[in-house]
């Protein structure tokens, strides 16, 4: 190679080095020096949830305050959730509404169907590891359209296109274990799918299986009533 060649390729190498090093090197937020994490415990935060899901349900005041200025200048200083929520897309279940918080109080995962894949076991070990957050909660709702297509999915054989066929595959499971139960056959569904990723999280994986032993946090399911807005913890273990 010849000597300009040489001198070319180093600088260019030296240049996309140097580029990628900020990245490399970044900190996480939350293991910065002198980062901030919530100090409730499992147990204060799932009643706070409780708590909030109580003033929705009787139409009481917005905490305004946790959405206003003065708090959207605090939390970009850094995020301090006290909940990761692994919840569905549907437009009808807005968490931070549903449980009464503001900006900054949960750290929300949704898909269609509140299942949990390589990217939201992620976000869930993010939030738990790195943001300290105690309390992970799945959340399925009534009347849930991902569950009923996986239901059409065992009845009929249905077949959808695109990516939602795959999608729909990992609610399959709980759908064959709800078909035979008493009671609303889809809404079984719901409870089954919720139940299944609350066992796995509580036992699959060693980041969340550890603070769990240690009471550092605690994982529970619930199902959302579409019609009367109250959230029914039914997974609490």
């Amino acid at each position: 190679m010849r000597p300009d060649r040489r001198r070319f390729v180093a600088c260019a190498c030296c240049a996309v080095l140097g580029g990628l090093a900020p990245a490399a090197t970044a900190i996480p937020p939350a293991r910065a020096a002198g980062a901030k994490r919530t100090d409730l415990s499992p147990d204060q935060a799932l009643a706070l949830l409780k708590q909030g899901n109580q003033s929705f349900t009787t139409d009481a005041p917005f905490r305004r305050e946790a959405s206003d200025r003065d708090r959207r200048i605090e939390i970009a200083r850094g995020q301090t959730p006290f909940v990761v929520l692994v919840g569905c897309s549907d437009s009808r279940v807005p968490p931070e509404l549903l449980f009464g918080r503001g900006l900054g109080e949960l750290f929300i995962v949704r898909n269609a169907g509140n299942t949990v894949d390589t990217t939201a076991m992620g976000s869930i070990e993010y939030g738990v590891v790195e943001l300290g957050v105690p309390l992970v909660v799945v959340l399925g709702h009534e009347k849930c359209g991902a569950v009923q297509a996986a239901v059409s999915v065992v009845t009929d054989n249905a077949v959808f296109p695109g990516s939602i066929g795959k999608m729909i595959e990992p609610i399959v499971p709980a759908v064959l274990r709800a078909r035979g139960q008493p009671g609303d056959f889809i809404d079984n569904a719901v409870r089954e799918n919720v139940r299944r990723t609350v066992q796995r999280l509580r036992t699959a994986e060693a980041l969340l299986v550890d603070p769990i032993r240690a009471g550092k946090l605690k994982i529970v399911g619930a199902r959302y009533d579409l019609d009367d807005g109250s959230v029914d913890f039914f997974e609490e273990g």
